[in-house]
């Protein structure tokens, strides 16, 4: 697979202008991402810009925090489908996980997954927040309730992802199911680091330096 390939080519600022993801999908298409990431009122300009291309829409929901009623992150996915998305990565319950609730973190994962149906989801664990232990649970429930990734991070918390955390997520998970390395990845050494440890994707807003690198 060509490296540019693994990328997530990824803008989820919340003062992020429609000029700035108009420039986020030109150059997805110049460089050949795998997809743009986005926020959910982003999905139409991406879809319009990225139609034509083999570079997915990308699109984010409950995000960053992931403490949202499960109904809402529902509604959002089919929403975001609607819209055009192609893959949708879900921040889980934290709290739930943290307080052993791993029945409910796998009913709204697998609520969320039906709602995209056919659909890509990739599931943000925030590993920044987690034990071991939990980001092994994160990920065997993720499994369990037939999201297609796991994802380290949002970005948005107090740090982002490791080669240590991704290197657990994969051997959790196994080599049928995807991992996705996400936050603070800006250097070809942090990159490379992340696929060696096995990640499958990568999701960063330097996308262009790190394949020009």
């Amino acid at each position: 697979m060509k490296l540019s390939k693994t990328i997530d080519h990824t803008l989820l600022k919340p003062d992020a202008t429609e000029a700035e993801i108009i420039q986020l999908c030109n150059e997805a298409k110049e460089y050949d991402f795998a997809s743009v990431c986005v926020n959910p009122c982003r999905i139409e300009t991406a879809v319009s810009i990225l139609k034509d291309t083999d570079v997915k829409v990308c699109c984010v929901i409950g995000f960053p925090l992931g403490a949202m009623r499960k109904e809402a992150k529902v509604f959002e996915a089919q929403d975001a489908v609607t819209a055009g998305a192609d893959e949708v990565d879900m921040v889980l319950n934290i709290g739930k996980l943290k307080e052993g609730k791993d029945d409910y973190v796998i009913e709204e994962i697998h609520a969320v997954k039906e709602a995209v149906g056919d659909r890509v989801l990739k599931v943000i664990l925030e590993t920044c927040l987690l034990s071991e232990e939990e980001i092994v649970r994160a990920c065997q429930d993720a499994k369990a309730a037939g999201a297609d990734f796991v994802k380290t991070s949002t970005g948005f918390s107090k740090g982002g992802a490791t080669a240590h955390d991704v290197a657990l997520m994969r051997k959790t998970v196994g080599e049928d199911m995807s991992v996705k390395a996400s936050g603070g990845i800006r250097t070809a050494q942090d990159f490379h680091a992340m696929l060696e440890a096995g990640a499958t994707r990568i999701g960063t807003s330097s996308g262009v330096r790190l394949v020009s690198e």
